[in-house]
């Protein structure tokens, strides 16, 4: 179990404390507007942008299976669905030239 400065246990609130307090300096960056879960966003997103396949993010990130990663990343991980329809037409185009 983690604990406070104070030797109480974290909550929810300790931690986005914590956390807005390490990035308040960073350029470009509303520290109010962060959250742990926006860090977690933003790594889902740089892999699948980065084309790592949905199976290894899920992975990564401590799925049970894609399904659950789908759901909850449906927007970050767009790219990487959309890299899938593009192999298919590609395949089924090429298959349908003479």
């Amino acid at each position: 179990m983690f604990t406070s400065s104070a030797g109480t246990a974290l909550d929810a609130a300790n931690v986005r404390r914590a956390f807005r307090s390490v990035i308040k300096d960073a350029k470009g960056v509303d520290a109010a507007e962060w959250t742990p879960r926006e860090l977690r966003h933003s790594f889902v997103s740089l892999l699948s942008d980065s084309g790592i396949p949905l199976e290894e993010i899920s992975r990564l990130v401590g799925h049970s299976s894609t399904a659950v990663t789908e759901a909850v990343y449906r927007k970050q991980i767009r790219p990487v669905l959309q890299g899938g329809v593009v192999v298919m037409d590609r395949i089924f185009q090429h298959d349908s030239e003479p």
